[in-house]
């Protein structure tokens, strides 16, 4: 069977953690055809060094080199690479979840053109009971997401609200919302309540809360769920990714589990 080709927008930490592992052929029966980043030029010199090195392209041609799409570009940009891979039919594995929340007009076109849109696991557990859960009825859904103040950093509602963590010596709650409400104020933070809104109550009946924690070294995601099949709560403690406090260490990993479901010959988990 011939390899599946896939293309990668967005070459930060996370892009070329998934970039390398698909080059030294971790995944069997994918292939990095083609990248992007915010210029050619750029997206070439960071792939220079890999094996067997894919082409540099703009992000709107990358459904032209491949027929399974990862965004893991800044939200701002979600628009630009995930609207080609929709209307090309491509199968689009979404990272920034938040920013999928302020266009969802995309899953309705993806029902039209055969396109089909994944949001990976990322830094959550259990995301296969919500699923379950949704299928009844979810009465509450809520994420209490505790970082490290630099992890917060630069977001938009803290710029807009003058809340400045430099020096915070004790925990601090930062925002509560909707998921939806969580999303524009945190674009680069809070994709794991996106992801559990998702999965389960949807956007404006699932709850967040953010803490700027300056005693903890992990970004921490507590989550309780109560359905009229099950109610669960689950405790989720990451590392920081060493290049990009904002991103959990283990998003890249799920990135490449949800790849490896569209090749292996068992696939474990609803």
């Amino acid at each position: 069977m011939s390899d599946r080709h896939v293309g990668i927008a967005g070459l930060g930490t996370i892009g070329m953690a998934v970039s390398t592992a698909l080059c030294e052929g971790r995944i069997p029966g994918l292939r990095l055809s083609a990248v992007a980043a915010s210029t050619r030029e750029r997206a070439a010199a960071h792939i220079a060094h890999l094996p067997d090195a894919p082409v540099a392209v703009e992000a709107e041609v990358l459904p032209d080199h491949a027929d399974i799409i990862i965004e893991c570009a800044p939200a701002a940009a979600f628009r630009a690479c995930a609207e080609p891979a929709i209307e090309a039919g491509r199968t689009l594995i979404v990272l920034s979840a938040g920013a999928l929340l302020s266009h969802m007009d995309l899953i309705d076109r993806a029902a039209v053109t055969g396109a089909r849109i994944t949001v990976p696991t990322g830094a959550l557990v259990g995301l296969d009971a919500v699923r379950a859960m949704a299928e009844g009825t979810i009465h509450t859904a809520r994420i209490e997401t505790r970082k490290p103040p630099a992890g917060l950093a630069g977001a938009p509602y803290l710029t807009a609200n003058g809340i400045d963590l430099k020096g915070l010596k004790v925990p601090q709650c930062v925002f509560s919302g909707t998921a939806r409400e969580a999303a524009l104020a945190f674009p680069a933070n809070i994709n794991v309540g996106a992801a559990l809104s998702l999965a389960g109550a949807g956007p404006d009946r699932t709850e967040v809360a953010i803490w700027a924690d300056p005693q903890i070294a992990r970004n921490t995601h507590i989550v309780t769920v109560q359905s009229d099949s099950a109610e669960a709560a689950m405790t989720i403690t990451g590392l920081p990714s060493s290049d990009n406090p904002k991103t959990s260490a283990s998003v890249a990993n799920s990135v490449l589990a949800t790849l490896r479901r569209l090749t292996s010959p068992l696939v474990v988990g609803s």
